[in-house]
């Protein structure tokens, strides 16, 4: 059985989705508020301090995008596009997801990472509103409807629903993009993120 290191509010509920879209696996929680992700115990598990890993019959899995494509290839084939350009596009979004917009994010709460002074950390932080918003327009031109590309959802639909739901953290309010806010209550339609938010990984 397919084991996952993986915490709420934080971009492990990516692949925390995709397994309840009908794969047989158990959670480990990971205190990252606590600071648990950083002690000897855990570093074992993943050298990065981060989650979320992926624990497989024959190895651990990091990285949000390669745990996707593992799924994607053994578990939930129906997630990946048949199509060569179909899924290379669908990989283009989710690195977009990834490098840019995740990141836009984290220099909210984890400046610390790119910079020690206190005036360094503020202006990330004031910027955050201004480039979470540039990339949800972005985003915004991108989807079809109800998913991504179309009436199918694909890997990439459970990254950017876990990003929308840091939007109004982040002063962001996903009304101002109609074609986003559709697509992430169609998203709460589903089954597998219905049980994500009552298992408490969203909130």
């Amino acid at each position: 059985m397919l084991k996952l290191y993986c915490a709420p509010n934080t971009i492990s509920t990516v692949v925390v989705i995709a397994l309840n879209e009908g794969v047989h696996w158990e959670p480990i929680r990971v205190d990252v508020a606590g600071g648990e992700q950083t002690r000897p115990e855990y570093l074992k598990v993943n050298p990065k301090g981060r989650v979320p890993v992926l624990l497989t019959p024959e190895s651990a899995l990091t990285e949000t995008g390669a745990i996707l494509e593992y799924l994607g290839e053994t578990a939930l084939p129906d997630l990946l596009p048949a199509d060569p350009l179909h899924r290379a596009r669908m990989r283009e979004v989710m690195y977009y997801l990834g490098t840019t917009m995740h990141v836009n994010h984290a220099h909210m709460r984890r400046g610390y990472r790119w910079a020690d002074q206190d005036s360094s950390l503020s202006d990330m932080q004031a910027k955050v509103s201004e480039t979470m918003a540039a990339s949800s327009a972005y985003v915004e031109g991108l989807i079809e409807g109800p998913f991504i590309f179309g009436s199918s959802p694909t890997l990439a639909d459970f990254y950017l629903y876990t990003l929308s739901t840091w939007l109004e953290r982040d002063g962001v309010g996903i009304e101002a993009y109609p074609r986003f806010a559709a697509f992430k209550a169609a998203m709460e339609e589903r089954p597998s993120v219905k049980r994500a938010i009552a298992d408490g990984f969203f909130g």
